[in-house]
Parts: C-alpha cells; sequence; structure tokens
C-alpha cells in the first residue's frame, strides 16, 4: 500500500544521482517545482547540461561518493533521486538516504524504493498523479485517460472547482480541432461564454455542456459579422456578471485577430484577460502543404502580411515594394481576394513574374488543397480552380524548393492528385 502526497518543493533541497534519461525525466518537473536541484553525475545529457548552464540547477561533475545524501557537507535534502544506470550506486544511494530517514526514489528497482514517483499530468488547474502498484506503464496510462477527460470536458472541469473570472484569449489553431493548444482546450472545456469566430475549430463546441452560451461571432469576409463594438460589450458584460468568457479564434489571437483590441478594451473595463497563443495559419498552411517557410540556403526571412486592403489602398500599411526587394518568403493572409494586385504589385516593384506562388485554402481541414504557379500565373490559376477563402497566399522560392523534394502537398491526404478543372497542379 501507498500513501499519496502532494509535496510542495518550492525551495526545498532535492538530490539527483545520475545524468542520464531518467534524470532527464524527473530533473524539469522538479525545477518546475521550485526545488533546489542538485545533480551528481560525471555525464548528463545536453538537455540537464542546459538547465545547469542557466543557473537552474547545481550540477556537481563527479561519480556519486559516500557521504553526499546525508554527509556533514552535504544540503539538508527533502527528497532523493537514485537515478545512475548501476544498481550498486543506486543501492549505495538508497540505502544513505534510508539511514538518513530520506524518502529516496530508485529508478532501476522499485520494490527497493521507499517512494515511488507517481504518473503524473496537469490541467485546468488540476494535478493528477496515479501510482498503479509501481507499474509505470499502467499509471501512464491511466494518467493520460484521466487529464485527457479534464482536457476535453469529458470529465466535467467545471465540477468542483473555484470558478475562474474574466476573458480567456485563445488561439484555436488554424482549422483542425486538434491544434488547439493543451492549455486552449483547458480554458475551453470550463468556460461559462463562448464567443467564437467562424474560422475557429467550431466543432470543439460539440463537447461542451448544454448549459454554455455559445456567441456566434460569425466574422465572415464582406458578410455578417458582429462589429468589433458588439464583441467587446459581449465580453465585458458577461464578465463583469461574474461568468468566464472564452474569445476563441482561429489562428493566433494577436496576428490579425484584432486580440490587441480585445484585450485593451477589457483592460479599460477593468476585466482580467489572459491570452493563450494559438497555431498561426501563416505557418501551419505552408508547413500542411509541405512547404518550409524557411530553408538553409534559400529564405532565411518569412514575412506575414495582410492583405485585408489591396497595395495601393491609403489604408494599407505593407512596404510592398520592401516585401519586392526582400527576396525572402511572403505569407499573405485574407489575400485571396486581392491575389491579382498583389502579384502586380510585387512584380513591378522588381520581384520576378518566375518567383514561385502556392495558395492553400482550408489548411488542415479536410478540403485542403494547393494551388501552384508563378507570381505571373498565379492569378489565373486561382480563378480557375475557384479557390476562396479561407486561402494562404505563399510567395518565394521555397515553394519550387517543396516541388524539388517532392514534398508540396495538395490535399489533405498529402498525395499529388488533380483539381476539379482537369489540369496538373503547376
Amino acid at each position: 500500500m501507498t500513501y499519496l502526497l502532494g509535496l510542495r518543493m518550492q525551495g526545498r533541497d532535492v538530490l539527483v544521482v545520475g545524468g542520464g534519461r531518467v534524470a532527464q525525466r524527473r530533473v524539469p518537473v522538479l525545477v518546475e517545482a521550485g526545488a533546489r536541484v542538485t545533480l551528481i553525475a560525471p555525464a548528463v545529457s545536453a538537455a540537464l547540461e542546459d538547465l545547469a548552464s542557466a543557473g537552474h540547477l547545481t550540477w556537481h561533475h563527479r561519480p556519486y561518493a559516500p557521504g553526499d545524501v546525508a554527509g556533514p557537507d552535504a544540503p539538508a535534502y527533502w527528497l532523493v533521486h537514485a537515478a545512475t544506470d548501476d544498481p550498486g550506486v543506486n543501492a549505495a544511494v538508497a540505502e544513505e538516504a534510508e539511514g538518513a530517514r530520506v524518502w529516496c526514489v530508485r529508478a532501476d528497482d522499485r520494490t527497493a524504493s521507499s517512494a515511488w514517483t507517481p504518473a503524473s499530468g496537469t490541467a485546468g488547474g488540476i494535478t493528477v498523479g496515479v501510482i498503479a502498484s509501481g507499474d509505470p506503464r499502467r499509471a501512464a496510462g491511466l494518467r493520460d485517460a484521466v487529464v485527457d477527460g479534464l482536457v476535453d470536458g469529458t470529465l466535467d472541469a467545471r465540477r468542483g472547482r473555484e470558478p475562474l473570472r474574466g476573458v480567456a484569449l485563445v488561439g484555436g489553431g488554424p482549422g483542425d480541432p486538434g491544434l488547439i493548444t493543451v492549455r486552449g482546450q483547458q480554458l475551453l472545456s470550463q468556460a461559462d461564454v463562448v464567443v467564437v469566430d467562424r474560422l475557429a475549430p467550431t466543432s470543439l463546441l460539440d463537447r461542451l455542456p448544454a448549459d454554455v452560451e455559445i456567441v456566434d461571432a460569425a466574422k465572415i469576409p464582406y458578410g455578417r459579422s458582429m462589429t468589433q463594438e458588439d464583441i467587446n460589450a459581449v465580453l465585458i458584460d458577461r464578465a463583469r456578471r461574474g461568468m468566464f468568457v472564452v474569445r476563441l479564434k482561429g489562428g493566433d489571437p494577436f496576428l490579425f485577430g484584432r486580440g490587441g483590441e480585445e484585450a485593451a478594451a477589457c483592460a479599460a473595463a477593468g476585466v482580467p484577460v489572459t491570452v493563450v497563443p494559438g497555431v498561426t495559419s501563416a505557418l501551419a498552411a505552408p508547413a500542411s502543404a509541405g512547404i518550409p517557410a524557411t530553408h538553409r540556403g534559400v529564405a532565411q526571412d518569412v514575412h506575414v502580411v495582410s492583405a485585408h486592403v489591396p497595395p495601393g489602398d491609403e489604408r494599407s500599411t505593407v512596404d510592398w515594394a520592401g516585401l519586392a526587394r526582400a527576396g525572402g518568403t511572403v505569407v499573405a493572409l485574407m489575400g485571396v481576394e486581392r491575389v491579382d494586385s498583389i502579384t502586380e504589385a510585387l512584380i513591378s516593384h522588381g520581384r520576378s513574374p518566375d518567383t514561385p506562388v502556392a495558395v492553400v485554402q482550408e489548411a488542415t481541414l479536410p478540403g485542403q488543397r494547393t494551388v501552384t504557379g508563378t507570381l505571373a500565373t498565379i492569378a489565373s490559376s486561382v480563378r480557375s480552380a475557384g479557390v476562396r477563402p479561407p486561402a494562404v497566399v505563399i510567395i518565394g522560392e521555397v515553394v519550387k524548393t517543396a516541388r524539388e523534394l517532392d514534398i508540396l502537398h495538395t490535399g489533405t491526404q498529402f498525395e499529388t492528385r488533380r483539381l476539379a478543372t482537369g489540369r496538373d497542379l503547376q
């Protein structure tokens, strides 16, 4: 039988003997918990060496010696981990810890350990620890099942918890519901109100309890949508009523998502705001199509621009002439309707008409497809293929590189196929 405890390690000394893969798993968790970690090992993994170089732990470059656990020069350790690949050393460490009445976790022999490390995980401020008679694989499987249930709302994260307050601006990712961050999913599962955009992963809403209020902010291009002022008003109103509000957006809330405006409005109203970054389509769309936004020897810079207003419009702050001269990768969001003016502007400012271009529609979603061409041809290709928003325009030699490496993906199954027009992708 075991007696589970939640150890509060902030500022307490912990000794880890050994610098291999077991230590590499356990040390970062101890550091994150605030423990003062002393590591004794003649050699350590690169990750542990980096933690030591950054000052997050103290590393003694030598083997274990008697007295390291409880000798006169040793700190008063609260916990010891024996994690070498030598059973004899581990046994000696455990014996010294036992004599000093210090709990010791022995990595190589659970039956000889005075303490076991549970398989642990965190979701929504809840820490889950599982010990399955010392069987680490079974414990990890049960831990994952519980944490996954808390994250996706299968286990109601709103029961028995201290209610959250304020507004969370959550980036939902490029479309595939599996690409929302763990933190984003955790907060979504605890929402009382969700204000959602059209491009957010709306299938996630089906997992929420029936009493969660869903506010459709629409944001349909050139169509029906809530005004930004109305969205701000809803966020502030519901938060002031004591509800926890999640503003679920597509991509990242601070990249052309007006997240800054919403955060400023909430701050001005005295409403606390949490920002959860999301996977932006500016990088996810090229990646999902097999196009590296940067590639050694090809492109060392990436420029992400909004084409909500076209080049030449007085409202545009994009330096199209500078982008043409830079020669790196250009990723244009909201650019399908403006692809003619974008290509014309870049060519007129000196970018070669033969520059490769790809347009990825509905990136990461079942309807994903990619149309490729050049600055001179892509506009007509997009029109003939019937490409519609949401789509991301990628301009630069990286498109050609992907094609040459045979990694250009034209559909969600990552296979080369023909468009409905019957023309092969260029």
